[in-house]
């Protein structure tokens, strides 16, 4: 099972404010997200696709893709959201889960059918940010192993994590999944990347009129 946590994107990327007003920040979180579920939704060997969300738009971009959609009424935040989606899955007897964000915009599906064949039968699958800070994907099988807390330094607990329960970690470094968008310089290297993805034409709309250092972006 893939889980997708997704908050409300009307209160997304507030680490962006300072380039982006609140009307941007929105529709980059939404052109990301839609960017990661329709890599999701073309990947022939994908599992079942879990995604937990309070957000209208998630909700109804999901249901068009055929995932299913779990509503995330309390709106606790990534880890919260996991923790809801992760009981659930044990509750149904599902193997292992895959965690993904919903703001890595380039990720490929090659790069998760590589995570899959990483797997162990039981253990783990951590792949970093691109600072090797973070966690940007996160496979367990069993699909409780151990607790998921995301953050800006989630990685190495994770890693010890996943280390104490004695089981094989597989760690690996994907471009695609590495690139989270969080900060203001992100947004140039998403511009610079190869591809036409619905988030890069979106930053590259505005980066056509704007200084990243200089001034706020409007909608």
């Amino acid at each position: 099972m893939i889980l997708v946590p997704v908050k409300n994107l009307s209160n997304a990327k507030q680490r962006l404010s300072a380039v982006l007003d609140p009307e941007a920040r929105q529709e980059l979180a939404q052109a990301m997200c839609e960017d990661v579920l329709d890599t999701l939704a073309r990947w022939q060997r994908r599992p079942a696709v879990m995604l937990v969300t309070s957000d209208p738009f998630v909700s109804d971009l999901g249901e068009r893709l055929g995932f299913e959609i779990v509503a995330d009424d309390v709106n606790p935040g990534e880890t919260g959201a996991i923790e809801m989606a992760t009981a659930l899955c044990r509750e149904r007897g599902i193997e292992y889960t895959l965690v993904i964000p919903s703001d890595i915009p380039l990720i490929e599906s090659n790069e998760l059918s590589h995570i899959l064949d990483s797997a162990p039968a039981a253990g783990s699958v951590l792949v970093t940010d691109s600072a090797g800070r973070g966690t940007n994907a996160a496979l367990r099988a069993p699909c409780d192993l151990f607790s998921l807390r995301f953050g800006n330094d989630s990685f190495l607990p994770h890693l010890a994590a996943a280390k104490a329960t004695g089981l094989p970690c597989v760690v690996l470094e994907l471009p695609g999944v590495a690139m989270d968008v969080d900060r203001p310089e992100d947004l140039q290297t998403l511009a610079a990347a190869n591809g036409e993805r619905r988030s890069q034409r979106l930053v590259r709309s505005w980066n056509r009129s704007w200084n990243l250092e200089a001034q706020v972006c409007r909608g």
